[in-house]
């Protein structure tokens, strides 16, 4: 044989089991954690066979195979044929879990490298790929990120398997199909695109599969690979595709006509097509009464205004704009920055960029003192600061307020979105007061409204305008008025429930 560069990892296997076993360990470069046990297999008329079970070490459960090889090997068998060991060994005693022949080195090295235990007998040029997983993984817990007060409390794991089961589980429906696919040339990833097929649309759909089709890749080690490669093309600072980490979001989103999209070794699913009001809306809305998820909405997209305008219009009052404020307030503002050195706009920046290094600070910090430390820190350096007359003490109940209503969205990633805005908002604020603030708000809007999540406008049921959507947006009617699916998402039936009579 030639070098590595000849020999085709697709090649059938031989009969001679030497020459699998020393091109095995060739071309896996005598990895430790590759074992190979030796099985002398007894058949009739005092024949028998050469045989080797191959597996990984750690990643495999031995146990239930071995016990089932060993006690038929005790007893003997009436085969001779080297060919007939494999149809005997795959009916008749090897029991649980999947069991497939290979006849080359592709289908063997992917069965292996998966977690299965590979068996080949001298004088058989086929092999059996035994489901021997033994899968050491995070238990289902509460979701971290996106906690509720009332709710499920399972999350996703970083298990595919039990990820999807967990879908199943909660929509027990012969229309849930779920399409499993590898990417990653190197990796070879599995991934699981989710969706109700008598409810999605088949152009979203079509669209889905074309745009993962495309990615060409060596690894995906988190979904946010998917992601960063399925995304439309736009440079923005939102973000178009939803990841959740809870079950009862992605069923609630299929329910909807949107595609999941989950990927092994991550707890995060997508969720696509995204809408901007989607990211304010949280599962524990449609598990509390419909007035109090009403408020609780009001109430975020109040905090993501504050998040982004609030040291931006500090910054404009203060510098260009004194004759807003009430003579009082006035007066009190300019007594507390009497001693500050620093215009607006450099103390707004120090105060946010402080901020910011001691929110990723506790995020790193082991969680046993993260959290202290951050909350020490920051009452530490607010408190010194002012004493220092570094800022003013007004300064700190602004820096104070954005970032306690960045917390309030239930979305991270579009906290994270409003963080960037607000420094930006910030530089306008400095440069050209007000005016700089509402340039740069109609300049985020529309981009805003220019933006697309696999052909649906981004900013809907907004703009474009769709009244029938609005019982679901800012406000959420009773449930049993929501009869039909949003107008904004593609999908093939619209009616969600039908109509409750009267009583």
């Amino acid at each position: 044989m030639g070098g590595n560069g000849a020999e085709r990892v697709d090649e059938a296997l031989s009969d001679q089991l030497a020459y699998n076993l020393s091109r095995i360990k060739r071309e896996i470069g005598n990895s430790s954690d590759i074992m190979f046990r030796d099985i002398q297999l007894n058949g009739g008329e005092s024949a028998s066979a050469q045989a080797v079970i191959i597996y990984v070490d750690g990643g495999t459960n031995l146990q239930p195979m071995l016990q089932s090889l060993l006690a038929a090997n005790a007893g003997g068998s009436e085969l001779v044929e080297a060919e007939q060991w494999i149809e005997y060994w795959k009916l008749n005693v090897i029991s649980g879990g999947q069991v497939i022949e290979v006849v080359s080195f592709g289908e063997l090295y992917e069965g292996l490298l998966n977690g299965n235990s590979i068996l080949l007998i001298e004088g058989c040029s086929r092999g059996l790929s035994i489901g021997t997983q033994e899968l050491r993984a995070r238990s289902v817990e509460e979701p971290n990120v996106q906690s509720v007060v009332r709710g499920p409390r399972e999350g996703f794991t970083e298990v595919l398997s039990w990820n999807t089961s967990m879908i199943r589980r909660k929509i027990a429906n012969r229309h849930l199909w779920i399409e499993s696919l590898k990417i990653g040339k190197v990796t070879k990833t599995d991934v699981a695109i989710l969706y109700i097929e008598n409810i999605v649309a088949e152009d979203v759909l079509d669209e889905v599969r074309a745009r993962i089709a495309k990615i060409d890749i060596d690894g995906i080690l988190e979904s946010n690979y998917i992601e960063e490669h399925i995304r439309d093309k736009q440079i923005t600072p939102f973000p178009t595709i939803f990841n959740t980490e809870r079950p009862d979001v992605v069923a609630a989103g299929l329910l909807e006509g949107r595609v999941a999209i989950l990927v092994d070794g991550t707890p995060f699913a997508l969720l696509v097509p995204a809408l901007f009001t989607q990211f304010f809306q949280s599962s524990e809305d449609y598990y509390q009464k419909p007035d109090f998820a009403t408020l609780i909405r009001m109430l975020r997209f109040l905090s993501f205004v504050l998040a982004m305008l609030t040291p931006s219009l500090y910054i404009a009052i203060t510098t260009f704009h004194q004759e807003m404020l009430p003579t009082t307030l006035l007066y009190s503002l300019a007594s507390q920055r009497e001693g500050v050195p620093f215009p607006a706009f450099i103390e707004a920046l120090l105060m946010e960029t402080t901020f910011e290094i001691l929110r990723e600070a506790s995020v790193r910090m082991p969680k046993t003192i993260g959290q202290s430390i951050s909350i020490v820190g920051t009452l530490v350096i607010g408190q010194a600061s002012v004493e220092a007359g570094l800022v003013s003490a007004a300064m700190v109940i602004v820096v104070s307020i954005t970032a306690i209503s960045n917390f309030v969205l239930p979305a991270f990633n579009m906290g994270i979105s409003a963080r960037i805005v607000r420094f930006l908002l910030m530089i306008l604020a400095a440069s050209f007061g007000l005016f700089g603030i509402f340039m740069g708000i109609i300049v985020i809007v529309v981009h805003l409204c220019g933006l697309t999540s696999f052909g649906v406008p981004y900013m809907a049921p907004l703009a474009p305008f769709r009244m029938s959507d609005q019982k679901d947006t800012l406000f959420r009617i009773p449930l049993p008025d929501m009869l039909k699916r949003p107008a904004s998402l593609p999908q093939q039936n619209p009616v969600r429930q039908k109509k409750r009579g009267r009583r």
